[in-house]
């Protein structure tokens, strides 16, 4: 049976019951389970005029952050492949700060898409 990069990857979220929810004034994303803080992604928004003249939403996820007696488990897999899907689904684009995002995006290239190159 042929390897194939899906197969090699294990699942982007193993845990059950979890939510992300944006706090604009800490400028974050915070991962909860059944109500419990796992940790968060800090971001930093801009709107930026591209090439096209059209605006465009874009934050620098700066930081991934988790609570350390959750580490190792696949949270961080978790909270960012829920912010990139939330991101998507609202048309944002991104520039990766953080070496976890930046490795994150290298594993699952299908996010590459909403890198903004500007």
């Amino acid at each position: 049976m042929e390897n194939t990069a899906a197969q090699s990857q294990p699942e982007k979220i193993v845990h059950e019951r979890l939510t992300v929810t944006r706090d604009p004034d800490r400028q974050r994303f915070e991962l909860r389970q059944d109500g419990t803080f796992i940790g968060f992604l800090g971001y930093d928004q801009e709107t930026v005029r591209g090439a096209d003249g059209e605006d465009t939403v874009v934050l620098r996820l700066q930081h991934t952050i988790i609570d350390e007696q959750f580490g190792r488990r696949g949270y961080a897999r978790a909270l960012v492949t829920m912010v990139l899907d939330r991101l998507r689904a609202e048309g944002d684009r991104i520039v990766p700060e953080c070496s976890y995002v930046e490795d994150y995006l290298r594993r699952y290239p299908e996010y590459q898409d909403m890198v903004f190159h500007g």
